[in-house]
């Protein structure tokens, strides 16, 4: 009995041995459910899990451990981005319903784009500390193919829904089979089986695009007409364990959803200003609400050309996507660019629109005071909501309704969690939760975006510098110079340069040397040039050069015109010009 009891504690004691064990000392702990910061502490990772915290005087650290040094350093859980569409890829060309460019760029080649993207996009996401990703609107090819990324280590956890239930689909969605993103759902019958549909996919929640109006009644008559077919959707999913998000904008669809069991909104009320009745319905039945700020105006900047990036977006965004924002600026479609630039810069439109962000906001400020469920989401993917940048912003938005730094940072952990009902299981820096994690330089509470100053990332208990998550290409480089270059963002623009970058006339005259006479010469341009837009017609890459001709406009001139850009150790380290 003494040999097998020392046989088992032997085989106890060397299995744990082999447990992969990482340590973060001296860091202090961001508590997004007591809202404080702990200073001093230790946190143990064991695998997957967060295995201990004790303060860092009263814990002893193993030889084989991995010590990461967190002296100055604020740990805080991975954030949560509640609404995205991994369907669409947040550029000009993704939703063909909005603005039809099918003649330059088909459908076809947006779908498989999207598809192709996928890792992409997951590293892009982790390294900008989003562990956490719950897709609202998919397809059944995108609740397939994240069941390629469910073990690796790279990867963000995914919350995944099937096609959008709705009473309403336009025309170019129709007939796309396993890339469809919407199921037409025209009577009860339609939204059962579009439940049962979905399930042998394995989603984890139904979504109802419950769009009122567009079958020609009032907003309130076609709500109240498509009623019990949300009911029946709700009942449905309900029957099979599955939550339900609704798409609803109107004060009153989002009720009567409420009234129905809809648990997550996934939107704004932004026809008007809630009523203590409708706060009140939301807390009773623990309602998670996703504001979502910033994708309409998304839409009327990109097509009223009126863009602006931050230095991070520029950084941060898939450049290619974020450029083809601004292809508007040389589409040969002049009518049809013109129609849209001139409609969406209408004095009512813009103050519509702004009416619409000012009832969203003053919701947001009303809800989150309420104690009602914020959720931080992006929608991250519909035009002008570029995937992983358009986090900040979103952030930026609700600090600017008057959301305190606290709120956002729950709003952007914890209660992502709590769409699932996952809390126990990760969203806040917890013994036993799982190690999804974010080492900070900087104190998130003091200023919100220092939650892009990141150290370390831990996803899945492996841990990531993030810069290793996802290296720029030589073409990623010479594409994100070309964006600020556009937007005339000199900051931006120069990002991409060596500090002794060296530029010349092909093939060998040197005109000058250094970022900063670069700085000097393109500064001044920006401000005095008007009617300034670079268009890309052609790249070759071969290597680490790559080769752009271009159509240039400036002030009322047009010109061709070839740049040869040569990448050493990261950046652009010397620029031809090929002269006429």
């Amino acid at each position: 009995m003494k040999n097998k009891f020392l046989l088992t504690f032997t085989f106890l004691v060397s299995s744990f041995s082999l447990f992969a064990q990482t340590y973060i000392t001296n860091v202090t702990v961001v508590d997004v459910e007591k809202q404080k910061l702990v200073s001093n502490q230790t946190i143990e990772i064991t695998n997957n899990l967060i295995s201990n915290i004790r303060k860092s005087t009263k814990i002893k650290l193993p030889k084989n451990a991995t010590i990461i040094d967190g002296t100055g350093k604020y740990i805080a859980p991975g954030l949560v981005d509640a609404h995205i569409h991994f369907f669409q890829n947040g550029g000009l060309y993704t939703r063909p319903d909005a603005i039809d460019l099918r003649k330059y760029v088909s459908y076809t080649e947006e779908i498989a784009l999207a598809k192709s993207d996928m890792e992409n996009k997951l590293k892009r996401y982790l390294k900008n500390g989003i562990t956490t990703l719950i897709d609202v609107g998919a397809t059944y090819n995108f609740l397939e193919q994240r069941k390629d990324f469910v073990d690796k280590d790279f990867a963000p956890e995914i919350f995944i829904t099937g096609p959008l239930l709705t009473t309403y689909e336009s025309e170019v969605y129709k007939n796309l089979k396993h890339d469809e993103p919407f199921t037409l759902t025209e009577s009860i019958e339609d939204g059962i089986n579009g439940v049962k549909d979905q399930l042998k996919y394995k989603p984890d929640f139904i979504k109802i695009w419950y769009i009122a109006g567009r079958d020609g009644l009032s907003i309130e008559e076609s709500a109240l007409k498509n009623l019990p077919i949300v009911k029946a959707v709700i009942d449905e999913a309900h029957k099979n364990n599955l939550k339900v998000a609704v798409h609803a904008t109107q004060e009153i669809t989002a009720k009567l959803a409420v009234e129905n069991g809809a648990d997550f909104l996934v939107h704004s009320v932004k026809d008007k200003i809630l009523s203590k009745d409708f706060i009140q319905l939301l807390k009773k039945n623990k309602t998670i609400l996703s504001p979502t700020l910033q994708v309409s105006g998304g839409y009327g900047k990109t097509f009223g050309q009126r863009l602006q990036f931050s230095n991070n977006e520029l950084l941060t965004a898939n450049p290619y996507q974020l450029g083809s924002l601004l292809d508007l600026k040389h589409l040969s479609d002049t009518l049809l660019v013109n129609n849209y630039k001139t409609r969406l810069n209408k004095p009512n439109r813009i103050a519509n629109l702004k009416k619409a962000d000012s009832i969203c906001s003053v919701n947001l400020k009303t809800l989150s005071d309420a104690g009602v469920l914020i959720a931080t989401g992006t929608d991250a993917g519909n035009i002008g909501t570029l995937h992983v940048s358009s986090y900040i912003k979103e952030l930026e938005l609700m600090q600017k309704s008057g959301m305190s730094n606290w709120q956002i940072l729950e709003a952007s952990t914890i209660n992502g969690a709590k769409i699932f009902d996952k809390e126990n299981e990760f969203g806040s820096v917890s013994i036993g939760k799982k190690a999804n994690l974010i080492l900070l330089n900087k104190n998130p509470i003091k200023d919100i975006n220092n939650l892009t100053d990141i150290h370390t990332i831990i996803n899945k208990g492996v841990v990531y510098n993030p810069n290793d998550l996802l290296k720029d290409t030589p073409r990623d480089l010479a594409q994100r110079q070309l964006n600020a270059y556009n937007l005339r963002n000199i900051e931006a623009f120069l990002e991409p340069y060596a500090d002794d970058v060296e530029v010349y006339t092909f093939p060998n005259t040197l005109n000058y040397k250094g970022k900063e006479n670069m700085r000097k010469r393109y500064a001044k341009m920006f401000e005095n040039v008007t009617n300034l837009h670079c268009e890309l017609t052609e790249r070759i890459v071969k290597g680490n050069v790559v080769i752009d001709k271009e159509v240039v406009q400036f002030n009322d001139i047009t010109k061709e015109a070839i740049a040869i850009y040569r990448i050493e150790n990261n950046k652009i380290k010397k620029v031809y010009f090929v002269r006429e």
